[in-house]
């Protein structure tokens, strides 16, 4: 449902449009003035703004002007008397979506807002469908410099034959960025995953190279091997420092050979494979200590990429978060348009030690508590205690502004961007703590 902002300077006229609209279930907030709703928009937000056109100090077509610069994304109806039709044809020039004339025909407002209700639902399921097709074929987002840079070497070697090791911690995202650097390869083939981790010894050999009929007890049919499906593709080979030793050494003849031999088979078998590896561990450890092949090693780290944890790239935190709503809020046939101001600050004070994979958990939750258009800070959930659990609520607010601001070098459109709230919003916080650039 719409959130519409009224404003006109007439009690009796606002009473009777704030009265209309809520009883048809529109959430409405309702301001004298321009300059009152102004204000408002700094920390909040609407879908349709209802203004009248005579109002006290800036008029109606100031404040149209005034939005679409700031918020080119709200509605904006214009309520003009008979003779102002001229100003009203006007605003439309200016970015309004429609005008309607006083006395308000209250049924006709309510046909517009209908048909604006239909355009918001359209542009939100157009919007949605761009997001889902951009991250199923890996588009990741990237505002921090350490994503775009993870970015910059996955395109780079995208187009390769080379072998790619992905580093990380656990949910960080290591196979997204696999299917990302595989759509990018312009192989033809399919993009095969597999955990070494989640498939025991005793079958990870069979899935890896496929066996024949009879290969062994239970083996009642032949079946390819998951190097044989990936063929022309890719084979990303998830925890590769879980892979026992006993199959490492058969990994390794198939890199050097790219040559598959079944179970139970004596027939050698061609594979055209592009391999992409990740892994959570310290593998120069583990080559050390003897629990992972040395050799095997030098044929995987042709081309490392590290991903850093989600507590290093803060930038992204809120782009995700907002990936994820859009994703629950759909599956759950909610319209849930976004978090509150308290919820953004709460996502960027964490630590997100589960990386990802936990913002995700964290966002899905929330999502099905969630009975209002917005996620707020009681509806989130973190699993660790804060770092600090004595400092006060204004000594954690600061010192998160100074980090932010320090990490943009103190560009304060940024800081606010990253912080989600407004600039200004940001500058009285700023002049409230008083915080300085160090020198």
């Amino acid at each position: 449902m719409l959130k519409i902002a009224v404003v006109e300077d007439d009690k009796s006229e606002r009473w009777i449009l704030c009265d209309f609209l809520n009883k048809r279930g529109y959430a409405v907030v309702d301001f004298e003035s321009a300059e009152d709703l102004m204000k408002f928009l700094e920390n909040s937000k609407v879908d349709v703004i209802l203004s009248d056109l005579r109002l006290p100090g800036e008029n109606g077509l100031v404040l149209l002007q005034k939005v679409k610069s700031r918020y080119p994304e709200i509605e904006f109806v214009l309520v003009t008397a008979f003779g102002d039709v001229n100003t009203a044809v006007e605003a439309m020039k200016s970015g309004a979506y429609d005008y309607i004339t006083k006395p308000v025909n209250l049924e006709e407002l309510l046909l517009k807002l209908r048909h604006l209700e239909e355009r918001f639902s359209l542009v939100q399921r157009l919007e949605l469908a761009e997001t889902e097709i951009k991250y199923s074929r890996g588009l990741i987002v990237a505002e921090s410099p350490a994503m775009k840079e993870v970015l910059n070497l996955a395109i780079q070697v995208a187009p390769t034959s080379s072998s790619v090791l992905i580093t990380g911690e656990s949910g960080t995202g290591k196979e997204v960025l696999a299917r990302f650097i595989h759509e990018r390869s312009g192989r033809v083939g399919s993009f095969i995953p597999i955990s070494c981790a989640a498939i025991p010894e005793t079958l990870l050999e069979a899935e890896l190279f496929g066996y024949e009929k009879g290969a062994f007890t239970g083996a009642i049919d032949e079946k390819p091997g998951k190097l044989e499906m990936a063929d022309g593709g890719t084979l990303f080979l998830d925890e590769i420092g879980e892979m026992p030793l006993s199959i490492q050494v058969k990994l390794l003849r198939v890199l050097e050979d790219r040559e598959v031999v079944r179970l139970g088979a004596t027939k050698v078998r061609k594979v055209n494979v592009r391999f992409l590896f990740a892994t959570n561990r310290d593998l120069e450890a583990m080559v050390s200590e003897g629990s992972f092949r040395q050799d095997l090693y030098y044929r995987i780290n042709v081309f490392r990429i590290k991903l850093s944890p989600l507590r290093e790239r803060i930038e992204d935190v809120v782009p995700l978060a907002h990936y994820f709503l859009k994703k629950f809020s759909k599956e759950l046939h909610k319209d849930i348009k976004g978090f509150s101001d308290d919820a953004i600050s709460a996502l960027l004070l964490y630590s997100w030690p589960g990386n990802v994979r936990e913002l995700q958990n964290v966002i899905e939750r929330a999502c099905v508590l969630c009975n209002t258009e917005f996620i707020s800070r009681e509806l989130l959930f973190f699993p660790q205690a804060p770092e600090s659990p004595h400092m006060r609520l204004q000594d954690v607010e600061r010192e998160h502004i100074r980090k932010v601001l320090e990490m943009t070098n103190w560009n304060v459109s940024r800081a606010a961007e990253i912080l989600g709230v407004h600039r200004n919003t940001l500058s009285l916080k700023i002049k409230e703590y008083g915080l300085e650039k160090r020198k």
